[in-house]
C-alpha cells in the first residue's frame, strides 16, 4: 500500500495578508468574488461567502446618542442636547464611549453592527422639523465641530483599525418630514455651498467619516439618492473610500412614490451610478434588490465594473474595521466612567434662559415639582433601553430631601361613561405567575405595546379613573392608575400594556371627537374608533361607542394645591419625543400645548416664584416675563433628573448654550419647505427680527468680563485674541464666541453675523484666561454666483466677541484687501439659470435626471429672476435660451421694456427635452438682466453673442442647443 502525502494546508489568499496595503487586499478579495456574490453584497444584509471564509455583514447600526435598538445601553442626551454643550471634547468622549459599548455588545450579540449610522449633520434650519432632536445646530460651523468630535470618538484611536465606522446622515438639505419622500428643497448655489454642504464637508475632511446616507427628499427636483453632488463634491473631499448607504426604502421610492423612473431596474442602476453602494430596502430580504441589479446588468444599464466600484467601497470599510484580520478591540459597557460621562453631558446640556436671582435654590427650600414631564425620563426613536434613570422629580427628591418636595403631575383625571351607564375599566395586571392564566407568560417589568397576553379593557358600573393628557392638536394619551398606557395591539383590542408611547406607529394616542351629546374615541394608530363589545374593548370600523367624558379633577387643581404651599415651584414641561414632532411628523407650531399652558398659569397664579424647566427636543415660544427663571434641556438620557437637580441647587453652574435660534412666534418662521435661508432671512445668520432667545444664548450663576481684544492678519489667516476673567464667586464655565460680519453694505446679501470660533472655558473665581483663535480668511468668503467661485470681498469686517450672537462684549474692525467685484462676463459664459442674485416665485429643478439645474415658476405660474451687473462689452447682437416644457419668457435690461419675448412653438415632449430659442437684441455695457417666466417653462441657460460670434456655452461646456 502506497503511503499518501500529507494534506496540503488551505491556501492563504493575499486579502488575508496583513503586510499588504488595504487597497491591494480589497482588489484581491474583489477578484475572487463571482458576479452573483458581488451583487449580493450591495444589499444592507450582505450574506457570507463561506468558500472564502467571508462572514455576513450588515450596514447600519443606530448610535445617535448611545447604541440604539439593541437593548440596554448607556443613554446620553439627545443630539441637540450634545450640540447645546458647545463642547467638542466632551462629545468626542461620548462618541468614544458609544463605540466601546458597540464593540462590547457585539461580542455577545453579532446582530450589533459596527457600521454606525450617525451622527446626523442636517442643519436645524427650521425648529418645526420633526427630527430637530437629531441634529446639533442651525450653524454649519458648530454642527461640523460637534459632528467631527463625535465621529472621532466613534472611529477610535487605533492607528490602523476603526472601532466603528460612522456614516453621516442625511445628504442633503433635509429638514422636513412633511412629504419627505416627494418634496423638493429648492437650494440656490450660495445656500448649497455656504450652508448645506459645509457641515458635511468639514466633517468629512476631518478624516473620521466612513460614509454618508442620502436623505429621502429631493434637492432641486432630483432625489438625493441620485445626487450628482455625491460625485462632484463628497468623494473629492477625502482620499478614503466612502460607503454610501441608502436610507430605508428609498431605492423603491424612486419608482413607487417619486415616480422618477418607470422601472426599478432603471432606478437601481441610476442610484448605483450616482454613488449608492449599499441598498437598504425590503428589510432582510435581499432578493428584490439583487433581481433589480441583475435586471439592470442584463439591460446594459450597468456593467460589472460599476458593481465592482460599489463593492470596493463596502470592502474598504470592512477591512478598516479589522474584520479580515480577526481584529476586535476590547469594548466597555455600562462602566462607572460611562455613567459619570452621561451625567456630565446632561449637566453641560442644561441652558439657563432667564434668572431673576431665584436660582440657585438655597438648601432647605421647599420645592413643588409639577408638570407632565416632572416624573418622566423620556426616550426617543433612536434611544437605547435605559439601564439607569432619574426623572426630574427623583433628582430633586435626592438633592433636596423628600420631606422638602411636593409633587403634582397635573394630568386631567377622567372616566369614560358608555350609553348604558357603565365606565371603561382597566383590569389589574397579573402580579405573579400564579395569577396568570395557563399558557400566558408572566408580566414583564417593562411593558411594551403590542402585547396580547394582558386582558383587554372592559366596562363596569365603577370603571377606572384614567390620566388624560392632551399633547396638542387633540392628540391624547390615556393612562391607568398603575402607570400603564392604553394601547392597541395587532388583534385590535385596547389594553393597558405600554410603559410609554413609542414605536414606528404610535399605538398609544387617541382623539376625542365631539359626537351628539358625547364623544367618539378615535385610536390614531389604526384610524378606527373605540367600541365597547361583549368580548372586551377594541377598535372597529363600524358601530363606535359614544362616550361621555366625566372629569374627576383638572390637572391645574392639583398643581395649585402643590404650588401654594411651597417656597418655589418648578414646572417641568415639554414634549414626548414620539408625539407631535418626530420622524415622519413635523410640528405645526412653536407654542406650548394648551394643557401645559394651563398648568403653567395655575402654578404662577398660586406662587409667583415659578421656574419653568422645558425638557424638549426643540425650541418653544412662550412668555418668560412672569417667570422668575427658565431653563431648557433636551431629553437628557439616563441622568437627566440628577443633572437638572444639581443645576437647580447650584452644585454646577449652568453652561449650556442654545444651538439654534428660539423665535418669539410662528410668524417669525418662513414656510417649512422654504430652504432659501438667504432669501427668506432664516437662522441667526440672516434673521432680522427680535428672537425670544438668540443663537448662543445661555446664562450662568457666575459673571465674566471680556477685555484686551487684538486682531492681526497673518498671511492667509487672522489671529484674534482676548481675555476672559471670572468675576463671580463660584467655579463656572463660559463659552466665549467669535463672530464676524461684513461691515460694508453690499448688493450681495451677507450674514448679519456668522460664528467663526468658540471655546469653552472652566474658570475659578478671579481667574483670567487668554483666548486665541486662528481663523482662515476663507471663512469670510462667499460663493460668488457671478463667477461660480469663492471670493473674499474687500473692505471692513467687524469682529464681534462675546457670550452669544447678540451679547457682544468686544468689537474690532479689520480692513481686508480681498478681491473686488467684477461684472458677469455674459458674452463668454452666458447665464446659468440657477445662478441668479434674486428671485420671486421661482424654484430650482433638475435640468436632467443625471446633473444640472434649471428654474421654473412655482406651480406653473409666474416667476422673476434678477442677474446683477452683466457685462455685454462692446455689444451683444444675439440671444439664445435653452428651455423645456411650455410657456414663455421675457428678458429685459435694468427693468425696462423687454428686449425679447420667447416661447416654444409647442411644449417640448418632456421636461428634459430642451430646445434653443433665439432672438436678435442690442445691448452694450453693464446692466442688470431681468427674466420673467410664465407657465410650466424650464429655463436652463441664457446665452448672448456679439456681432458674428457664436452663442456662449452654458457653463457646463455644452452649447445652448437642443438636448
Amino acid at each position: 500500500m502506497t503511503a499518501q502525502p500529507p494534506s496540503t494546508p488551505p491556501l492563504r489568499h493575499p486579502f488575508r495578508d496583513r503586510t499588504l496595503p488595504f487597497a491591494k487586499r480589497v482588489d484581491d478579495l474583489l477578484s475572487r468574488l463571482t458576479l452573483d456574490e458581488k451583487v449580493s453584497f450591495l444589499h444592507q444584509f450582505a450574506p457570507a461567502v463561506e468558500r472564502l471564509g467571508v462572514a455576513a455583514f450588515r450596514t447600519g447600526q443606530e448610535a445617535l446618542h448611545g447604541v440604539a435598538w439593541m437593548g440596554p445601553a448607556t443613554v446620553f442626551p439627545q443630539a441637540v442636547g450634545l450640540g447645546a454643550t458647545w463642547n467638542p471634547e466632551l462629545v468626542r468622549r461620548v462618541g468614544d464611549a458609544v463605540s466601546k459599548e458597540a464593540r462590547a455588545m457585539r461580542a455577545r450579540d453579532d446582530r450589533v453592527g459596527l457600521n454606525v449610522w450617525s451622527p446626523t449633520v442636517n442643519l436645524l434650519r427650521n425648529p418645526l422639523w420633526g427630527r430637530n432632536e437629531e441634529g446639533y445646530s442651525e450653524d454649519p460651523g458648530l454642527t461640523s465641530a460637534i459632528a467631527t468630535a463625535y465621529t472621532r470618538g466613534l472611529r477610535g484611536d487605533h492607528p490602523t483599525y476603526w472601532r466603528t465606522a460612522p456614516v453621516l446622515k442625511h445628504w442633503l438639505a433635509h429638514n422636513n418630514e412633511t412629504d419627505r419622500d416627494t418634496s423638493s428643497a429648492s437650494v440656490r448655489p450660495r445656500v448649497l455651498r455656504e450652508y448645506d454642504l459645509r457641515a458635511f464637508r468639514e466633517t468629512v475632511e476631518a478624516g473620521a467619516v466612513a460614509g454618508v446616507m442620502p436623505a429621502y427628499n429631493l434637492v432641486n427636483g432630483r432625489p438625493n439618492h441620485l445626487s450628482p453632488y455625491l460625485r462632484e463634491h463628497l468623494r473629492t473631499w477625502t482620499d478614503e473610500d466612502l460607503l454610501i448607504c441608502s436610507d430605508a426604502g428609498a431605492p423603491s421610492n424612486l419608482v413607487d412614490s417619486e415616480r422618477y423612473f418607470d422601472t426599478h431596474e432603471e432606478a437601481t442602476a441610476a442610484a448605483l451610478l450616482a454613488g449608492v453602494d449599499s441598498f437598504t430596502d425590503h428589510g432582510t430580504d435581499s432578493s428584490k434588490i439583487a433581481a433589480r441589479l441583475h435586471g439592470a446588468l442584463e439591460r446594459g444599464l450597468l456593467t460589472e465594473a460599476d458593481v465592482d466600484t460599489a463593492v470596493r467601497h463596502q470592502l474598504s470599510v470592512r477591512f478598516r474595521l479589522g474584520e479580515f484580520d480577526d481584529h476586535d478591540e476590547p469594548g466597555a459597557f455600562d462602566t462607572p466612567e460611562h455613567r459619570a460621562l452621561a451625567l456630565e453631558a446632561a449637566e453641560q446640556a442644561v441652558v439657563l434662559l432667564k434668572n431673576d436671582g431665584l436660582l440657585p435654590l438655597a438648601p432647605g427650600t421647599r420645592v413643588a415639582v409639577v408638570g407632565l414631564l416632572a416624573d418622566e425620563c423620556k426616550l426617543d426613536w433612536y434611544s437605547g433601553s435605559l439601564l439607569h434613570r432619574t426623572t426630574p422629580l427623583e433628582g430633586i427628591y435626592d438633592r433636596f430631601g423628600a420631606d422638602h418636595v411636593t409633587f403634582a403631575e397635573g394630568v386631567d383625571r377622567v372616566r369614560l361613561r358608555t350609553p348604558d351607564g357603565t365606565y371603561l375599566h382597566v383590569l389589574p395586571a397579573p402580579e405573579d405567575p400564579a395569577s396568570v392564566p395557563s399558557g400566558v407568560a408572566a408580566l414583564d417589568p417593562a411593558l411594551v405595546a403590542g402585547r396580547t397576553d394582558l386582558p383587554p379593557l372592559t366596562h363596569d358600573p365603577v370603571g377606572t379613573e384614567l390620566a388624560l393628557v392632551d399633547w396638542d392638536g387633540g392628540v391624547l394619551t390615556l393612562r391607568a392608575p398603575d402607570g400603564r398606557y392604553l394601547s392597541v395591539a395587532e388583534d385590535g383590542y385596547v389594553r393597558a400594556s405600554a410603559d410609554q408611547p413609542g414605536g414606528w406607529v404610535v399605538q398609544e394616542t387617541f382623539r376625542l371627537e365631539p359626537y351628539g351629546h358625547g364623544h367618539l374615541l378615535r385610536h390614531l394608530g389604526t384610524g378606527h374608533h373605540v367600541q365597547v363589545a361583549a368580548d372586551g374593548v377594541k377598535v372597529a370600523e363600524a358601530d363606535p361607542t359614544v362616550f361621555e367624558l366625566v372629569v374627576a379633577e383638572r390637572g391645574e387643581e392639583a398643581v395649585t394645591r402643590a404650588a401654594a404651599g411651597a417656597d418655589v415651584v418648578v414646572v417641568v414641561a415639554g414634549n414626548d419625543p414620539h408625539i407631535n414632532g418626530r420622524e415622519t411628523e413635523d410640528r405645526t407650531t412653536l407654542r406650548l400645548p394648551p394643557h401645559q399652558e394651563r398648568l403653567l398659569r395655575a402654578a404662577r397664579a398660586a406662587n409667583p416664584r415659578t421656574v419653568l424647566v422645558l425638557t424638549s427636543a426643540y425650541p418653544y415660544a412662550f412668555d418668560p416675563a412672569p417667570l422668575s427663571a427658565a431653563l431648557w434641556t433636551a431629553h437628557g438620557g439616563q441622568s437627566a433628573g440628577t443633572a437638572l437637580a444639581r443645576v437647580l441647587a447650584g452644585d454646577v453652574s449652568p453652561s449650556g448654550r442654545l444651538p439654534q435660534t428660539w423665535y418669539a412666534s410662528d410668524a417669525d418662521l418662513p414656510g417649512l419647505l422654504d430652504y432659501d435661508v438667504i432669501g427668506s432671512r432664516q437662522t441667526y445668520l440672516y434673521f432680522e427680527g427680535t428672537p425670544l432667545y438668540p443663537f448662543g444664548h445661555g446664562l450662568s450663576y457666575a459673571s465674566f468680563g471680556y477685555g484686551d481684544p487684538r486682531a492681526e492678519v497673518d498671511g492667509d489667516s487672522v489671529r484674534v485674541s482676548f481675555t476672559v476673567t471670572h468675576t463671580g464667586d463660584r467655579r463656572a464655565a463660559e463659552v466665549a464666541q467669535l463672530y464676524a460680519r461684513a461691515a460694508q453694505e453690499s448688493p450681495t446679501p451677507r450674514p448679519r453675523r456668522e460664528l467663526l470660533a468658540h471655546e469653552r472655558l472652566s474658570l475659578a473665581p478671579g481667574e483670567s484666561r487668554t483666548v486665541t483663535f486662528e481663523v482662515p480668511l476663507t471663512a469670510l468668503a462667499f460663493w460668488d454666483v457671478s463667477h461660480s467661485r469663492w471670493r473674499l470681498a474687500p473692505g471692513p469686517y467687524d469682529l464681534l466677541i462675546g457670550a452669544s450672537s447678540e451679547d457682544v462684549r468686544l468689537r474690532l474692525t479689520l480692513h481686508l484687501d480681498g478681491e473686488p467685484s467684477t461684472p458677469r462676463p455674459v458674452l463668454e459664459r452666458g447665464l446659468s439659470a440657477a445662478d441668479f442674485d434674486e428671485q420671486g416665485g421661482i424654484e430650482i429643478v433638475d435640468r436632467s435626471k443625471v446633473s444640472g439645474d434649471a428654474v421654473t415658476p412655482v406651480g406653473g405660474g409666474t416667476g422673476e429672476l434678477l442677474y446683477r451687473d452683466c457685462d455685454f462689452g462692446a455689444g451683444a447682437a444675439g440671444l439664445t435660451v435653452s428651455v423645456a416644457g411650455g410657456g414663455s419668457l421675457d428678458i429685459a435690461l435694468d427693468g425696462t421694456e423687454p428686449l425679447a419675448t420667447l416661447s416654444p412653438t409647442a411644449p417640448t415632449s418632456s421636461p428634459y427635452d430642451y430646445t434653443t430659442l433665439t432672438a436678435p437684441i442690442t445691448a452694450a455695457g453693464v446692466h442688470d438682466v431681468h427674466v420673467r417666466l410664465r407657465g410650466p417653462l424650464r429655463l436652463a441657460h441664457v446665452g448672448f453673442s456679439g456681432g458674428g460670434s457664436k452663442a456662449a456655452d452654458d457653463g457646463d461646456g455644452v452649447r445652448a442647443r437642443d438636448r
